[in-house]
């Protein structure tokens, strides 16, 4: 088998360590420890003098909030694909894979874009911190091309998505002064509108042919639910991984811990009623509970109430539940997209929630809600020019442009990784481990490979 596996030989390999390589390269000459890292600069902030003052240095405040996210990214994501029966080894191995590049790529991505320090990016806590974020953006794509991609292609994704993802966070963020802390714009619904329109590019009309595999079995659901529970458990970190100390990151996290509590009620409510039965899917559960934390992404930080988290919450999993249940086969039917994780029930369609009740609830503060606190949460509110209305403007036009970025962005990869040079895998045999991995036990694998013909249709791929 090792030597007919779809294209793992030599591009994989090669890719990766071409990659690495230049990475390692651009690291060594662009990349530098920043104050809080360097041991000179650190010193020099006379923080020497003091023992006690080695604890004022950010890694002591940031790095619970990252490790909590980075569990997100590799546990998290990971085992919430592995749902389908004969992926799991691809869904956890691929989501590494991807992972491990994509943070690499987005620390220098996101350095050129968020301010060279004398022409070298300055590296800590928190630019690990977005990193990860930028990561999952690309990991919510791979949920939209999982099981019909190489990894071969889900990396040169990566290489493209993370560098628009790097200019879509400039625009909105640095040039509109939007505010999206959780990322129900930027990671959430970038992530997600990008993955549905490669996937759409990458349409396969004969996919049926592998629909059988495209399912899951009681231990494979078992698995995916892992990740759901790691997911829901840390998303209070990840919505407040970067927001201001004090008030606005105690505030995040309690928002988004009330959005997924209600968003959880919503999600087993209806997923009941719209099964004839009365019966759970698990499919809602492992996926709809988690709406809430990515439509309280952009509002987490302002006063949205326990209250409004909770209806914001209770809002997803509604939506989500529904767009499983309606909305995915008619995307398929008719719109030609197959989205294998369902990422537009679960990310695209409460991210834009999230973005539109980050727009209304900016536009509604004032300085009676928020006393001096505004300026925390609006870091321009105390400009002359600056008002609410402007603001929730700006969050609009930031949903607006997200979209098209996305969309555009997702069109132009989507036809690159179309290119025949990736070694896709063929109609016949899509969601199957045992095309690019040792399975233990092979006997049956290779048997039903071979019985498909499949091995001869590597072999050709290969050649």
């Amino acid at each position: 088998m090792a030597d007919s596996s779809t294209n793992m030989r030599i591009r994989l390999p090669m890719l990766c360590i071409v990659l690495e390589v230049i990475l390692i390269i651009l690291f060594g000459i662009l990349v530098e420890y920043d104050e809080n890292t360097d041991g000179k600069k650190w010193n020099e902030k006379g923080n020497h003098s003091h023992h006690r003052q080695d604890y004022e240095n950010e890694f002591y405040y940031r790095y619970p909030s990252f490790q909590d996210v980075h569990v997100m990214i590799f546990v998290g994501f990971g085992f919430l694909m592995t749902f389908l029966q004969r992926y799991g080894f691809s869904s956890v191995g691929f989501n590494f894979l991807i992972a491990a590049f994509s943070l690499q790529w987005a620390t220098l991505m996101q350095g050129f874009f968020h301010g060279m320090h004398h022409g070298k990016i300055h590296v800590g806590v928190n630019s690990m911190i977005n990193a990860d974020f930028c990561t999952g953006s690309v990991l919510i794509s791979f949920g939209a091309v999982l099981g019909k991609t190489s990894p071969v292609q889900m990396l040169v994704m990566a290489i493209f998505e993370v560098t628009l993802f790097a200019v879509n966070e400039f625009i909105l963020l640095s040039i509109l002064g939007a505010n999206d802390a959780g990322g129900s714009m930027t990671i959430h619904t970038f992530g997600a509108y990008f993955g549905l329109v490669v996937t759409r590019v990458l349409y396969r009309p004969n996919l049926d042919k592998s629909k059988h595999r495209n399912s899951s079995v009681y231990h494979s659901d078992l698995f995916a639910m892992i990740g759901t529970i790691y997911l829901w458990m840390f998303w209070p970190s990840f919505n407040s991984a970067i927001t201001g100390y004090g008030d606005p990151q105690h505030r995040t996290a309690m928002n988004t811990y009330y959005s997924l509590a209600a968003c959880t009620l919503a999600t087993f409510a209806f997923s009941s009623l719209v099964n004839h039965e009365g019966k759970l899917d698990m499919v809602h559960v492992q996926n709809a509970a988690l709406a809430g934390g990515v439509a309280v992404g952009t509002a987490g930080e302002m006063m949205l109430t326990p209250f409004g988290s909770m209806i914001v919450g209770f809002l997803a999993g509604t939506i989500s539940v529904l767009g499983y249940k309606y909305l995915s086969p008619v995307l398929e039917e008719k719109l030609k997209i197959q989205d294998t994780c369902g990422v537009h029930n679960l990310h695209g369609m409460p991210g834009v929630l999230g973005a539109l009740v980050g727009a209304i609830t900016a536009a509604m503060a004032s300085k009676e809600v928020y006393g001096d606190g505004m300026i925390k949460v609006f870091g321009e509110s105390d400009s002359s020019d600056w008002s609410v209305g402007q603001q929730g403007g700006m969050q609009a036009l930031s949903l607006a442009i997200t979209l098209g970025v996305a969309l555009f962005g997702g069109l132009v990869t989507g036809f690159i990784l179309k290119l025949p040079v990736y070694g896709a895998p063929p109609d016949t045999h899509c969601f199957e481990d045992a095309l690019y991995w040792e399975i233990p036990g092979e006997e049956e694998g290779h048997n039903e490979l071979t019985e498909v013909g499949t091995v001869n249709e590597v072999e050709k791929l290969n050649s």
